[in-house]
């Protein structure tokens, strides 16, 4: 007889945009995992729709009671990128989904993910889907955060360096507070793998196209529903970039990998650094794709982290569509 699968009770971390909203409803769905409570940021939209959108989800799993709580409008410096250009002024597309506002903790995100891991170390996974600002004050109010809560996994960074010749997307959640990261990346935690990244360099290859929409759409759930109206906006964007409408699916692959740790079929684990050309900024392992370093200056290299470079897409995906057709909580 095989064993009960683990449930992870995760803090998830959010802007909520497309993807995010569609992460939360893969949890939701999920027998390996409960959430425990939600936490907002600005990115994909403003903080306050961010915290609309979360509600909207959660009410629509069934998990109206989770407790949702409001973070960071901006990052620790500068002013906020808001990516309404591709979420939507709203962050779900501007869809006409009803958002009335939520009722939220009187805690700040930063402090309910402390408060949360001092009530129970080690029993946490925090799930950081958007800038990393939130984690950063946390990690103000408490250095041995790392230390508390079982595991962070980030959708954002990277593996080691590209080949020569190939070139990442934008790492949008590292590029909007690469303070932050710098702050996640350099705090004191006690194993390589306490910190995951799930990044652009696999997510950008796990895509989702009209024909999964379709079953999604004539599941006849609400759940499969919602899921394609927001594959087709999200879609609207992603067609400029590859000439067809499929979308990857960036947070939903980091929510599948914290609950489903056996689709990953390679992860590596390096000194991280978080590096600026200028143009973009990034979060990545310092090695090139022969494991030797890099030609930067030893001293930016950070703690130890883990990237996963690659995982079972047709496992994923079939996981994830038939998991949001059947549109039931467990």
């Amino acid at each position: 007889m095989s064993e009960t699968p683990e449930r992870r009770q995760v803090i998830v971390d959010t802007d909520t945009g497309l993807d995010d909203a569609l992460a939360l409803l893969h949890l939701a769905g999920s027998p390996r995992a409960d959430i425990a409570a939600v936490t907002t940021v600005y990115g994909n939209c403003h903080v306050e729709d961010s915290l609309r959108n979360a509600a909207h989800v959660l009410r629509l799993a069934g998990l109206g009671d989770v407790p949702l709580s409001k973070g960071a409008a901006g990052p620790l410096q500068g002013e906020a990128h808001i990516a309404g250009y591709v979420h939507g002024h709203d962050g779900l597309g501007d869809l006409g989904f009803d958002r009335p506002d939520p009722a939220t903790t009187q805690r700040t995100a930063a402090q309910q993910i402390v408060a949360l891991a001092d009530e129970a170390p080690g029993r946490y996974d925090v799930l950081a889907l958007g800038p990393l600002t939130n984690l950063a004050l946390a990690l103000r109010e408490d250095p041995e955060l790392l230390f508390k809560v079982r595991s962070v996994t980030i959708m954002g960074g990277s593996g080691p360096y590209q080949p020569l010749g190939r070139s990442l997307m934008i790492d949008a959640n590292i590029q909007n507070d690469g303070d932050a990261a710098h702050a996640l990346f350099s705090a004191a935690r006690p194993a390589d793998d306490t910190v995951t990244m799930v990044g652009v360099d696999v997510t950008g290859t796990v895509v989702l196209d009209e024909a999964m929409t379709s079953s999604l759409r004539h599941s006849g759930t609400a759940w499969g529903t919602f899921a394609a109206d927001v594959l087709d906006a999200y879609y609207r964007f992603y067609v400029h970039e590859w000439g067809r409408r499929v979308a990857p699916v960036h947070d939903p692959l980091a929510a599948a990998v914290l609950v489903h740790p056996e689709l990953v079929t390679r992860r590596v684990s390096a000194p991280a650094a978080v590096t600026s050309n200028g143009f973009a900024t990034r979060a990545r392992l310092l090695e090139l794709p022969d494991g030797t370093p890099p030609a930067l200056p030893r001293e930016i290299a950070l703690a130890p982290a883990t990237a996963v470079t690659d995982v079972d897409r047709e496992a994923f995906l079939a996981e994830f569509v038939g998991g949001l057709a059947a549109g039931t909580a467990r």
